[in-house]
């Protein structure tokens, strides 16, 4: 598993040389803080605020783009089955003013299963994006995988590998369907036993059945665990 870590630095160098030269290419930054907390046996909540700024947009610059603030209460109804409801409000019009803040409200299914040392995640959701002047309908489903790098079971101070892959439906009144495909890896390292890091990039094909956005976040994040 120690190919991984050149492996992805390697196709994500040859990703963002190609990217940069394509049209219709927007670069982010998008660091995030996040707080898990388990208040049953089978029922937590998750807590999050993340922040997005410019990094390329025709050239390069750093500027905001949109603050958002999220929750989950997340449900555990079998051993790898949970189902959750989110809420998540985006500040954007302080940003442009030109554009609207957003309520979503998110509906999940997971399902989780385990070969070796590679946990699979299958995530369903549906989402509510509500502005003051439309509501789009979106329909999601994401692919994932994540396992240790120094062995079977991840320990304090070792690294580990996530990845996923989510194709996503828009439906909007007076609007074509769009859809969507996002690709992510990220190198996370469990600091303690209530704290991850990780880092790594989301590459996104916007509306490819009309005319693709190319899109490239490059993520930071924290998560503590209570």
């Amino acid at each position: 598993m120690y190919f991984i870590k050149p492996f992805s630095f390697l196709i994500l160098s040859l990703c963002c040389g190609l990217l940069f030269g394509q049209d219709n290419f927007t670069g982010y930054f998008e660091p995030d803080i996040a707080l898990n907390y388990k208040v049953a046996t089978n029922y937590s909540h998750n807590f999050k605020m993340s922040q997005r700024s410019y990094v390329y947009d025709d050239d390069f610059r750093f500027k905001g783009r949109q603050l958002d603030v999220s929750h989950f209460s997340k449900l555990k109804i079998r051993l790898n089955q949970s189902i959750a409801l989110g809420l998540q409000y985006r500040f954007r019009n302080a940003f442009e003013n030109d554009r609207e803040n957003e309520l979503r409200i998110t509906q999940q299914y997971n399902i989780t299963f385990k070969r070796g040392n590679v946990r699979w995640g299958n995530r369903f959701r549906t989402e509510q994006r509500i502005t003051p002047s439309s509501t789009t309908h979106r329909f999601r489903y994401r692919l994932a995988l994540d396992l240790p790098l120094n062995g079977e079971e991840l320990d304090v101070g070792e690294s580990y590998f996530i990845a996923d892959t989510e194709s996503l439906l828009s439906a909007a009144r007076g609007n074509k369907p769009e859809y969507d495909q996002r690709v992510t890896a990220q190198i996370g390292w469990l600091l303690n036993k209530e704290t991850k890091l990780q880092t790594g990039a989301q590459y996104r094909a916007e509306s490819y059945n009309q005319n693709t956005e190319n899109v490239l976040f490059m993520l930071l994040g924290l998560v503590f665990s209570l």
